[in-house]
C-alpha cells in the first residue's frame, strides 16, 4: 500500500479499532450526521437559487512567461467561443483550472460552503457550484448536461480543463461524464465523496426514484462504468468511509476499474454527510487538487474523528 503524499505521516497508516472502539467510533460518527443534517437544513434554502455568476472581465492580452513554451494544441480540445455579449476572463495569473462542485440527491450546492470557503481561502478564483433538479430521472441525462456546464465554464474563463468534486450521486454523474461521453477531454482530476461507484444497497424504499435505482448494484449506468475506458486521461481520487450508512457496502466507494488512475482514501471516523464539510476531508481535497502526482493503484486513510 503507497501512502498518499499530500497527508501527514500520522494520519497514512490505517489502524485497525478493537470492537468496543469501534462501536464507540460508530456512536460518535452518528451524532456528527445528525449535527451535521440539522446544520444542512438551516443552510439548504440559501442553496435553491442558482449561483449568481460574477461579472466577466475584459480580456487581457495572452502572452507566453519568459522562458516558457506554449502547450501544443493537441494537449487539449480547443476552448469553445464564449457566450454572445460575454468576455472571456484572463487566465495568465490563474494557477488553479476551475473547479466545479456538484451535490448529491436531493441536494443542492449549499452543501459546499465549507469546502468552498476553503478553496477560495487557498487560491482558487473559479469555484462553480452546479445544481441538479431533484426530479432528474436518469444519470446520463444529468451527465449530458454537465457537460454544457463545463463547456460554458470553460468558454467563460478561458481554461482548457476544469477539476470537479462531486458527492455522492455528484461524483456518479461526473464520473459518467468523464468515462461515458468523453469528459476526459475537459476533467483533469475529478474528486468523488462518498459516491456508489460500485453501487448500493441500501434504502430499498427509496427505489421509487429512478435515479435512486441507477445507484443500485447492478444497474445499467453502473455496469457502463465497468466496461473498458482505455486512455482515459483523468485523474480520479474517491473518498470513502468505512462509517458510511449511505454506501452499502462502504467499499462500493473505491474505485477498481484497470483502465483509470485511480487512487481511493479511506477516511476514518465520520460518515456520509460529513465527508463535504469536515476540515480533515476539505484539507485533504485540497491538496489532491493541488498534486500533479499519478494516482494510479495508490490508497491511503486520513483521520477525521
Amino acid at each position: 500500500m503507497k501512502d498518499l503524499p499530500f497527508l501527514p505521516p500520522l494520519l497514512r497508516r490505517p489502524c485497525p479499532l478493537p470492537t468496543v472502539q469501534l462501536s464507540a467510533a460508530l456512536l460518535k460518527a452518528t451524532a456528527l450526521e445528525l449535527a451535521v443534517l440539522a446544520g444542512h437544513v438551516l443552510i439548504y434554502p440559501t442553496g435553491i437559487p442558482g449561483e449568481r455568476r460574477a461579472a466577466p472581465r475584459p480580456a487581457g492580452p495572452q502572452t507566453t512567461p519568459p522562458g516558457a513554451t506554449a502547450p501544443p494544441e493537441a494537449a487539449a480540445p480547443p476552448v469553445a467561443p464564449a457566450p454572445a455579449g460575454a468576455s472571456v476572463l484572463p487566465t495568465e495569473d490563474d494557477e488553479h483550472p476551475p473547479v466545479v462542485l456538484l451535490h448529491g440527491f436531493i441536494d443542492n450546492r449549499s452543501v459546499f460552503v465549507l469546502l468552498r470557503r476553503c478553496l477560495a481561502r487557498h487560491g482558487w478564483r473559479h469555484l462553480e457550484s452546479l445544481n441538479y433538479s431533484p426530479l432528474t430521472c436518469d444519470i446520463r441525462t444529468a451527465a449530458e448536461l454537465l457537460g454544457r456546464h463545463v463547456e460554458e465554464i470553460c468558454a467563460r474563463t478561458g481554461h482548457r480543463e476544469v477539476d470537479i468534486v462531486g458527492h455522492s450521486l455528484g461524483g456518479l454523474i461526473a464520473r459518467y461524464y468523464v468515462q461515458r461521453l468523453g469528459g476526459d477531454q475537459r476533467v483533469r482530476t475529478l474528486i468523488t465523496l462518498g459516491t456508489p461507484h460500485g453501487g448500493t444497497a441500501v434504502a430499498p424504499l427509496a427505489s421509487a426514484h429512478p435515479i435512486v435505482r441507477q445507484m443500485r448494484t447492478g444497474s445499467a449506468p453502473i455496469e457502463e462504468l465497468r466496461r473498458p475506458a482505455p486512455g482515459c486521461r483523468t485523474r480520479f481520487v474517491s473518498f470513502w468511509s468505512e462509517l458510511d450508512r449511505v454506501i452499502v457496502p462502504a467499499e462500493a466507494a473505491c474505485i477498481d476499474h484497470p483502465d483509470l488512475d485511480a487512487r481511493n482514501v479511506r477516511v476514518t471516523g465520520i460518515g456520509h454527510l460529513a465527508l463535504p464539510v469536515h476540515p480533515a476531508v476539505a484539507a485533504a481535497v485540497r491538496q489532491a487538487l493541488e498534486s500533479r502526482e499519478p494516482t494510479a493503484e495508490a490508497t491511503g486513510t486520513i483521520g477525521a474523528a
